[in-house]
């Protein structure tokens, strides 16, 4: 078949795959056009996932009639004045959304230019231009996508159910809501109102909350940093307060919106001691730096960027993080607290609220405990711990301390300890887990991990891409206090063992950390994945549940959790402790 110059109608449609690939897409488009007009509202509504039909409608400063014709010009757009690509200050600026949209749908736009006597309109159906004609649209913009892929059914076929796709429009919408709190943003489907974000002024944390809710505002913290002209702001979670992918991670740069591989592995790598890989951070951070050490010009969909330092901005990003969470993650979210509360003001028990009889005792009472005597009430009255394991003998000011005094074990794994205004239960393993993490990556950082000498050698076998793995690490987990060597082909040598580990199955041990090796090999891997061998041997040699602990091991545990780096959760991203305030607590029993 002999080379053809492509139907121009045919080439607006392939290139419009690029720019409109799903409904979502076309919002997002249409939206960052309402904002760079200068938008301060900001209503979305769509039908059967956008597939029938897309309304956006701002108050921005609307088109004149030359302006509206130009604005379905491929390649047209007002955003670069001068052609200079590397100072962008626009979310739009190729000039693409409109035409892309309009060789995909039946397009609608009503607009009218401040100071303008009338309005002005047209429509493109799938590509054909119908005409500009006058209209009474009073400000503004109204575009109406109806009818979206009609004209390309293969697109058409492979889009989500209505459901997916509207949820992917409400993400897009709330995504550029969060970084523009001066606007208000509305969004509707075929269901009704979906949310209604009102103006916050400058105030970037109210619309954070407004989006991701008060539950989020009570388990978060602040950033601030700078660094060379670059600047990080935003929240970001407590570790406790973690979800199960990433969809809650909002990153943008200058405004703009980015789903970036660098922001991703920077946040990754800051919550690495305190996460399990399956668990992900909820964060809402922004980057603010001089356009031109940034190209947002990488991409069809504008969601990736380049910085012109890259090494920079994520260096800032996981600094800033570490820094906060090793102020911070001493805090347990306090969404445990608030279930636990929940669960059992939910229970039968919480719905009694008859007070007992004022001339109530338990001597006289037809259930009282044969044999009771007034000598044990009062052994009872005065504070005797009714637990195996007593705490009878803690200090008098420990109640005074963060954690409170140990007052009884309950089932071999939760310690109970009395605060001076409430109570705290602690999971001794989840607990001891981040200790014991924490003295190793401290014996590492100061003098290399303690060591113990096996009296007998323990030769561990492995395949060749174990040993590929181990070979190069060699001198990195002798620091770590994992002294190997070579023992022919197929096999590694253990001589010495962290001391901290106590006994330890060498060959499970090795073959363990041969594994995470192998999955990175750079030196950057190598540090986090050492990090995650600290981790899962802090968590194999910790203080079990089912194991019972004497008054003293209880308080000392407690008293080197307050000094503990992230002590607030496990290395998996569990809570350690939940603490219940003495107010909830007499809620419950209808005391308030």
């Amino acid at each position: 078949m002999p080379i053809r110059r492509l139907d121009p109608l045919l080439v607006d449609r392939i290139a419009a795959g690029e720019v409109v690939e799903r409904p979502a897409s076309a919002v997002k488009e249409l939206v960052e056009n309402a904002l760079d007009a200068g938008a301060t509202r900001i209503d979305v509504a769509v039908e059967q996932g956008g597939k029938s039909l897309i309304r956006v409608i701002d108050d921005g400063s609307g088109m004149d009639a030359r302006d509206l014709a130009l604005a379905i010009e491929r390649h047209a757009t007002s955003k670069i004045p001068d052609g200079d690509l590397t100072a962008i200050a626009t979310l739009g600026f190729r000039g693409e959304a409109l035409p892309s949209i309009a060789a995909v749908a039946d397009l609608t736009i009503e607009t009218r230019a401040m100071g303008a006597p009338h309005g002005c309109s047209i429509r493109v159906d799938a590509g054909e231009k119908r005409g500009l004609s006058a209209s009474n649209w009073p400000r503004g913009t109204k575009i109406e996508a109806r009818a979206l892929f009609a004209a390309t059914p293969a697109r058409l076929k492979f889009l989500k159910t209505e459901r997916t796709e509207t949820a992917a429009i409400v993400d897009v919408v709330k995504r550029l809501a969060m970084a523009h709190p001066q606007a208000r943003f509305s969004l509707s489907a075929d269901s009704g109102a979906l949310f209604d974000y009102p103006p916050c002024g400058d105030d970037s944390a109210r619309r954070i909350f407004q989006i991701l809710g008060e539950e989020f505002a009570a388990n978060a913290f602040r950033l601030e940093a700078e660094r060379d002209g670059v600047r990080l702001s935003g929240l970001a979670g407590l570790p406790t307060y973690s979800r199960g992918n990433a969809q809650m991670q909002y990153v943008y740069v200058n405004g703009r919106p980015v789903r970036d591989k660098l922001f991703a592995g920077a946040i990754r790598a800051a919550y690495l001691d305190f996460l399990s890989s399956d668990r992900h951070p909820v964060a809402a951070l922004f980057i603010d730096c001089d356009p031109r050490s940034v190209d947002v010009n990488v991409h069809p969909a504008k969601a990736e960027v380049r910085f012109a330092d890259p090494g920079l901005v994520r260096g800032l990003v996981v600094g800033a993080l570490k820094q906060a969470l090793a102020e911070k993650s001493h805090r347990s979210a306090d969404t445990s607290a608030r279930a636990a509360i929940d669960a059992l003001a939910r229970g039968n028990g919480a719905q009694y609220r008859a007070p007992p009889p004022a001339n109530w005792s338990l001597p006289r009472s037809p259930y009282a405990p044969a044999g009771f005597e007034e000598s044990a009430q009062a052994a009872f009255d005065a504070g005797a711990p009714m637990a195996d394991a007593r705490a009878h003998d803690a200090p008098a000011q420990e109640p005074e301390s963060p954690l409170g005094a140990a007052r009884a074990q309950l089932h071999e794994t939760y310690i109970i300890a009395q605060t001076q205004d409430g109570l705290v239960i602690v999971d001794q393993h989840a607990a001891h887990e981040r200790i014991v993490y924490e003295k190793l990556k401290r014996q590492r950082e100061e003098t290399g991990v303690a060591r113990q000498m096996l009296l007998i050698p323990a030769v561990v076998e492995l395949d060749e891409s174990r040993m590929n793995a181990l070979a190069p690490a060699l001198d990195e987990l002798a620091a770590f206090g994992l002294a190997l060597e070579t023992f022919g082909p197929g096999a590694m040598l253990v001589r010495e063992t962290p001391a901290l580990l106590g006994e330890v199955d060498c060959k499970r041990l090795v073959e363990d950390i041969a594994d995470l090796l192998a999955e990175e090999g750079d030196a950057r891997g190598l540090s986090r994945r050492l990090d995650h061998v600290l981790a899962t041997c802090a968590c194999h040699h910790s203080v079990r549940a089912g194991r019972r602990l004497s008054a003293p091991e209880m308080n000392a545990l407690l008293r080197e959790m307050e000094t503990t780096p992230g002590a607030g959760q496990c290395n998996h991203g569990r809570p350690t402790y939940i603490e219940l305030k003495l107010a909830d607590i007499e809620k419950l029993f209808g005391r308030r």
